[in-house]
């Protein structure tokens, strides 16, 4: 059996932590802009770990002299648990009421006094300093400068350099300037006259520039300083070619140097006050602002305001969503007619949706990596086929396929699960509870002021019914043509202040799985809407933005009500009347049947 890789790189980790004296080191999955999916540079979880689930809140790494451990949630548990094996790494089930914080674990694990380690540039302002506070309460002590890898890590890929390319405003709708002038208005009515940013999805949408340095997010690696006296993007120069170069002039946006961030916040004069979210700045980056410098600390507005979908944004949405279903229906024609030959795999199916995808008007590429888990592997939420565990399907059991694009005009996100064969009674009981969930989602009228977590057990409640749940949430923003995760919004069990608001744009995708056997989860993006006002109030609703068929084979349509049975229906009939349109009497024919009535 080959030897895990892992070992000897945690080892030469413990080497260079006992000559700094750090008894622990703790390494999260994102990079210096805090992203949830980062460029491979900054893959250093995966590296020294072996588990690759997305980055961000998939999972973080904890190195001591003696233990290594990995916190991830509910998505990764399977995953997580084939990766680790002949690692150093055990894992932590994170969520469960048995599981320690991983604060609580190297307090109990450590003696008093312990040094714990961390890159600073790896953690936001406001972790490393409930970070900071909660082990120097307990008696050890937290030191931020500790980067290791750079030492450690040989054939480390280096930061991208891809082009940063213009977003034209006939599909951002607003123009650069316009966008610059509402968030000085905004950060100005804090008292600040200068913001800066690290978050790559904000930066693109507030300068409208787009970039190919991360993997299924349009972003480019640069960080921003923008205030009433200057512009700067802190970008590599070889990133920025003839017509960007020119539009960032026109804008009056100056260039610098990427790294050269730092020593431009060591500079400052005091001149300006800066506005900052501790939860998007990098712990590294606020610490290297000058002492005289004033701050404000507050939510960036950026976050907001892009969240609100304008007008051109969702025309693109649903113009997006069109050519989105008519790749899948293509794609599924063909998956539906080659099952049987026994050569189709879970890889098989990512390469010819992005085939198909790729043949519609202004595809950039997936807004994702494609889940294709047939049966068993369908139960491993954000699973992710390889040569070793890649399945041949078979006409029996469930195929769940979680996919999306990247257009110009707007972001997909589509999850469909799928009979390839007969089903048990257990299987569509559990389809169909799952369906009823998703319309229960879709359906919902609300006051304005409701937030996610307040209608979450609308897509829970008939699985709790049966004693079954899932631990993901029901819902998360989606960006235009910009990273498939986006908040501020959600529904979740979790808490969030944020109300959903009109020109929000959230997936609706509960789901249950049986490990070991299957998966289900249907998924559909919807947009916030106004419903009516009354003398209660203003009320909103959720209009549905994807548009391709529920598998009616999969329903057990005894557990359905009339109304639930009418909405499919209606939604299905959409289906049809949008999507029929641009395709040939065979594919047409075959939307007509998988969207005729229940």
């Amino acid at each position: 059996m080959t030897k895990n890789p892992t070992l000897e790189r945690v080892k030469a980790l413990r080497q260079i932590m006992n000559e700094r004296q750090i008894s622990a080191f703790i390494i999260p999955g994102t990079d210096p802009h805090l992203s949830e999916y980062s460029a491979d540079h900054w893959k250093a979880r995966g590296w020294i770990s072996g588990f690759n689930g997305s980055a961000g809140a998939a999972g973080t790494a904890v190195v001591t002299e003696k233990q290594a451990g990995l916190w991830t949630d509910s998505r990764y548990f399977l995953q997580a648990g084939i990766q680790l094996e002949g690692s150093d790494f055990i894992l932590f089930k994170d969520g469960l009421p048995e599981t320690p914080s991983i604060q609580k674990w190297l307090v109990d694990t450590l003696p008093s006094g312990s040094v714990i380690g961390i890159d600073g540039s790896m953690f936001s302002y406001s972790e490393a300093q409930q970070l900071k506070h909660y082990f120097e309460d307990k008696g050890f002590s937290l030191i931020s400068d500790f980067t290791p890898f750079e030492k450690i890590w040989d054939d480390r890929p280096s930061i991208p350099n891809d082009p940063i390319f213009v977003y034209p405003e006939k599909y951002s709708g607003e123009s650069t300037e316009s966008k610059i002038s509402r968030i000085l208005n905004k950060i100005k009515a804090e008292g600040a006259n200068a913001i800066l940013l690290a978050a790559l999805d904000e930066i693109a949408w507030f300068l409208n520039i787009r970039g190919t340095d991360v993997p299924c997010n349009p972003v480019g690696i640069c960080f921003s300083y923008i205030s009433e006296k200057e512009r700067i993007l802190f970008v590599n120069a070889q990133k920025i070619n003839k017509d960007t170069a020119e539009y960032l002039q026109e804008n009056d946006i100056k260039i610098a140097q990427y790294e050269k961030i730092y020593d431009f916040l060591k500079n400052r004069s005091g001149s300006e006050t800066i506005f900052i979210d501790p939860r998007k700045i990098n712990y590294s980056l606020v610490n290297a602002i000058s002492s005289g410098q004033k701050i404000i600390f507050g939510n960036s507005p950026i976050t907001w305001e892009k969240s609100l979908k304008n007008k051109t944004e969702i025309a693109g949405f649903k113009d997006a969503m069109i050519r989105d279903g008519v790749a899948l229906v293509h794609f599924f024609r063909w998956l539906e007619s080659h099952v049987k030959d026994g050569n189709v795999t879970e890889i098989t199916i990512s390469e010819k949706l992005r085939e198909y995808r790729s043949l519609q008007a202004l595809y950039v590429g997936e807004s994702f990596s494609t889940i294709a888990g047939f049966n068993a592997h369908g139960a491993i939420v954000h699973y992710s086929a390889t040569p070793e565990t890649n399945a041949t399907l078979k006409p029996e059991g469930f195929l769940l396929i979680d996919s999306g694009a990247q257009y110009l005009d707007g972001t997909t996100d589509i999850t469909r699960t799928i009979a390839l064969g007969k089903l048990s009674a257990k299987q569509k009981r559990d389809f169909t509870l799952v369906l009823k969930g998703h319309i229960g989602i879709a359906t919902c009228r609300f006051p304005q002021g409701t937030r996610g977590a307040q209608i979450d057990i609308l897509a829970r409640r008939f699985l709790w019914n049966e004693g079954q749940n899932y631990l993901h949430g029901t819902g998360h923003g989606i960006g235009h043509f910009l990273n498939v995760h986006e908040g501020p919004q959600n529904i979740r069990l979790e808490e969030n202040p944020t109300p959903l608001t009109p020109g929000m744009v959230t997936s609706n995708e509960p789901g249950v799985y049986i490990a070991g056997e299957y998966g289900i989860r249907t998924e559909n993006l919807t947009l916030v809407v106004e419903d009516r006002e009354t003398d209660f109030g203003k009320f909103y609703k959720f209009e549905t933005l994807t548009l391709f068929p529920i598998d009616k084979n999969a329903i057990d349509k005894a557990l359905l009500t009339k109304e639930e049975i009418e909405w499919l229906d209606n939604y299905h009939q959409t289906v049809f009347e949008k999507l029929s349109p641009a395709l040939d009497s065979e594919a047409k024919e075959w939307l007509k049947k998988a969207t005729d009535k229940l």
